[in-house]
């Protein structure tokens, strides 16, 4: 793309400039490769103007910010604009090509289920042969359904990423995509490029004020999203949030769908609900017509899911019949409520993310319901600094809602792993709780809890969930919690494979 091109996309006055190529852009000068343009944000502890000559170094062409400090110059061209941001984001999603504009796109946001809502309207929209891609918490796929992950230094993908990763779907064939659409990637406008056509809200709960400030804030930053979409997926039972997106949603033209697990009057609306120890059924009341469902999931909360991942997709096309037939189907999400396979006389064994007493609180009663036996839970704590406030009430909360619980580790990193236990125990103890024990190797731990477990009772490995690493000490060391769960049934069984 031209820089004279950029500029008047931009807004920026290009005069007196070389009208070089710029072939990328990034706002990391350590990222910067030849032909690239370096936007230059002003954040809360550095100014990226200070890296504007490593940038030029490593072959920025281009430097684009809201103007130089005084007495600083700039050896490239410097693009001026009004907010560097958005900038960012309209530069990438130009310079990619606009990618979205070729895809039907589904975003979707929310406290709760968004990775779930995401991963299920991914199953539908292929199930019904359409070419899906998938850009969400736990990765990205492209329409080949390998699950991939950014390099490290792109954990959270800015919106160069956002729009390569788009790019790359549409390079692969896709003609959908679901985009999992976070508060803090609306509010920095990592994904202020994408072209949404549906959006999909699950609910609004306090979460994340420590960034967004307020929940009002945290209502404007995610209510973005359905501003920005034709067509937006409304939970009539979020209250009081639902009836504030009704306006927003309608706006200029937008049309609405609107959805209920708790008996409200919606369009898609679920019935006669039952959990099962493996799914839950439920019937499906929608414009299209009724239908009995089935979900191969725990939880009742999931009901909700599966409307919004429903009517979400209904939006675009896909039919009833179709949409029921493909829900029976589906895997689950990786490390969230995730059932392992297990044969007859074995307990149930389930991964869950679950790593903060509220989190882990939910997710116990959640299995509560539909276990027959003993609950059991498998967890650890995080070390180094993160939060070790949580510790004590974690062995609280584990030891008050399950019958047994193994305290083990979870990326202790340089904290003493003994130290985390011990804290987990004492919030045992505190609530005058004793059905625990301790075991530092959390492979041992797990074929503890399987090994001892009767076969009417349920282990939660609770924690890891879908994460592929261990941080022991300064060692990062490789972990897949379902294949520990695997091995632990095999050696039950007395398997040696």
């Amino acid at each position: 793309m031209r820089l004279s091109d950029l500029a008047a996309t931009l807004g920026a006055d290009p005069a007196g400039t070389d009208d070089v190529e710029v072939t990328g852009v990034s706002h990391q000068a350590d990222w910067i490769r030849p032909g690239d343009a370096f936007v230059a944000v002003r954040g809360a502890r550095f100014d990226g103007h200070t890296f504007v000559a490593d940038a030029v170094e490593r072959g920025a062409v281009a430097v684009i910010g809201e103007g130089m400090p005084a007495g600083a110059t700039c050896p490239v061209p410097y693009l001026r604009v009004a907010a560097v941001r958005p900038a960012l984001a309209d530069a990438a999603t130009a310079i990619a090509g606009r990618p979205s504009d070729a895809l039907s796109v589904i975003g979707v946001t929310g406290t709760d289920g968004k990775t779930t809502t995401s991963c299920l309207a991914l199953h539908l929209l292929r199930e019904a042969g359409r070419a899906t891609g998938l850009l969400s918490t736990i990765g990205y796929e492209l329409p080949d359904g390998v699950l991939r992950q950014p390099p490290s230094h792109f954990t959270t993908p800015e919106a160069p990423q956002v729009q390569q990763i788009l790019r790359d779907m549409v390079g692969a064939g896709a003609s959908d995509a679901v985009v999992e659409s976070s508060s803090h990637a609306l509010a920095l406008d990592r994904v202020r490029g994408v072209d949404y056509d549906v959006a999909v809200w699950t609910n609004l709960t306090g979460e994340h004020l420590d960034f967004h400030g307020s929940m009002e804030q945290y209502f404007a930053d995610k209510s973005l999203l359905v501003q920005r979409a034709r067509h937006s997926v409304l939970n009539v039972d979020d209250v009081p949030w639902f009836e504030r997106l009704v306006p927003l949603a309608t706006a200029d033209g937008g049309s609405l769908t609107t959805y209920s697990a708790e008996g409200g009057e919606a369009d898609w609306r679920a019935t006669d609900v039952e959990e099962g120890p493996e799914a839950i059924t439920f019937t499906v009341h929608t414009p299209m017509g009724s239908a009995a469902a089935r979900l191969p999931m725990i939880g009742r909360f999931n009901v909700a899911n599966a409307l919004a991942a429903m009517a979400g997709v209904a939006a675009t096309g896909v039919g009833l019949e179709e949409l029921v037939a493909a829900l029976a189907t589906f895997g689950g999400v990786a490390g969230r409520m995730e059932m392992v396979e297990r044969r007859d006389g074995e307990p149930r064994v389930i991964v869950d993310f679950a790593h903060t007493p509220p989190s882990l609180e939910k997710a116990l009663e959640t299995v509560r319901v539909t276990t027959q036996g003993a609950l059991w839970v498998v967890l650890g704590s995080a070390g180094g600094p993160r939060d070790p406030s949580k510790r004590a009430p974690l062995g609280r909360v584990a030891t008050t809602h399950a019958d047994r619980v193994v305290f083990t580790e979870e990326d202790h990193r340089t904290t003493p792993l003994q130290d985390i236990l011990d804290e987990m125990e004492r919030g045992a103890r505190e609530a005058g709780r004793d059905n625990f024990v301790s075991i530092g190797d959390r492979t041992d731990a797990i074929r503890y809890a399987v090994r001892e477990a009767g076969a009417d009772d349920t282990v939660v490995l609770a924690g890891k969930g879908p994460e592929e690493t261990m941080e022991r000490g300064t060692e990062l060391v490789p972990w897949e919690e379902i294949e520990e769960a695997r091995r632990a049934l095999a050696a039950r069984r007395g398997d040696p494979t």
